[in-house]
């Protein structure tokens, strides 16, 4: 139960420097790579002569040789050659629409002719110089929603991430949600607490103090299909908190695309955006390490939920005010796919008209 009719997050561009890449995203089996002049094209997975997928092949003077007996496609999905045959009137295969912007590869699964590249979310850090983005990708067996659930309710890090981000603070502090059109955004404010070890580690970053109280936000905003952007930060207490000045504080952006693989599976491309020292590699590796073992500490308790889910298909979860922002993004995700199944039977019918 997912939208298609929206840009998703497909892969990074090293993810296809070398060969095809196969993916399957919102359940489409897709090839993705670079054809002439680095263009990135994304096609159907699958050969017309046996079905094979084209993702086993390779690419030659910007065409997808299949690997099983070298038929030759090009970027419109039409089969241009294959040893000595004859490949006039073979099928042409799907071609999806696909964007290289922000360090992303960003595909389109759903109605090709609906696809505007225009509306690809605006990533302001991503062309920023004063800012530095280190991230990886989990291929996480959940529904998709769980991970949007896990990211706007962020009470789970006191007991989740105990060593690394939580703290008691999290739990006694009220959070407030509000809805902006489809976005649903909610907020957290901490103010004179401890910082925990990951915030400590980034305000040694800055040139800063780690033993001092601080004033500590989270700022969790879903924007559909699947995107969560988290504001978070710590800044010397007694400043402005989250309005503080940059030379007393840590400010970040919790980079998170999930991107449905199939209805209980998702490609979970992470990272962490952030505005100081955007020049120090080693930092955005630190950084970059300490998110990948705070990340994988969510893996083992989706799954789990997910498998628990699954055992049993008739119990209903509870909703309590910690899950207010969930249940938002959830409530968008559904007038998105009901609006899909609705226009669907219309368009069928006037194609058959």
């Amino acid at each position: 139960m997912f939208p298609k009719n929206a840009w998703y997050v497909a892969c990074t561009p090293d993810e296809i420097d070398a060969k095809p890449l196969g993916r399957m995203i919102c359940g489409e089996n897709v090839v993705i790579y670079r054809a002439q002049e680095g263009r990135v094209t994304a096609l159907d997975n699958w050969c017309p002569h046996r079905g094979a997928p084209l993702s086993l092949g390779r690419v030659d003077e910007g065409k997808l040789v299949c690997g099983y007996h070298g038929l030759a496609m090009g970027c419109d999905g039409k089969t241009i050659s294959m040893p000595g045959q004859r490949v006039r009137g073979f099928p042409a295969n799907r071609v999806y629409p696909v964007v290289e912007r922000y360090g992303f590869i960003w595909l389109w699964p759903g109605d090709a002719d609906k696809a505007d590249p225009a509306t690809i979310p605006h990533l302001h850090w991503a062309d920023d110089p004063e800012w530095a983005f280190g991230g990886g990708m989990y291929n996480v067996q959940c529904d998709y929603r769980l991970m949007i659930d896990n990211l706007m309710d962020l009470t789970h890090e006191t007991y989740v991430h105990a060593s690394s981000i939580g703290q008691p603070e999290i739990d006694e502090t009220p959070c407030t949600t509000r809805v902006e059109g489809d976005e649903a955004i909610t907020s957290r404010f901490m103010n004179n607490i401890s910082a925990p070890p990951f915030w400590k580690l980034a305000l040694r970053g800055n040139g800063l103090p780690d033993d001092q109280p601080v004033d500590r936000w989270q700022i969790c905003r879903f924007t559909p299909p699947a995107q969560v952007m988290v504001e978070v930060g710590v800044a010397l207490a007694g400043n402005g908190g989250y309005e503080a000045p940059k030379a007393v504080k840590s400010y970040a952006i919790v980079v998170d695309f999930i991107t449905p693989e199939t209805e209980t599976s998702i490609w979970y491309f992470w990272g962490m955006a952030r505005n100081f020292r955007p020049e120090d590699k080693a930092l955005t590796a630190q950084i970059r390490e300490g998110q990948r073992k705070i990340f994988g500490e969510d893996l083992e308790m989706l799954e789990s939920q997910q498998r628990n889910i699954l055992r049993c298909p008739g119990r209903d979860m509870l909703k309590l005010n910690i899950d207010t922002g969930g249940v938002q993004a959830r409530k968008v995700l559904d007038r998105m796919v009901a609006a899909e199944h609705a226009a669907a039977p219309a368009a069928a019918a006037t194609a058959s008209a």
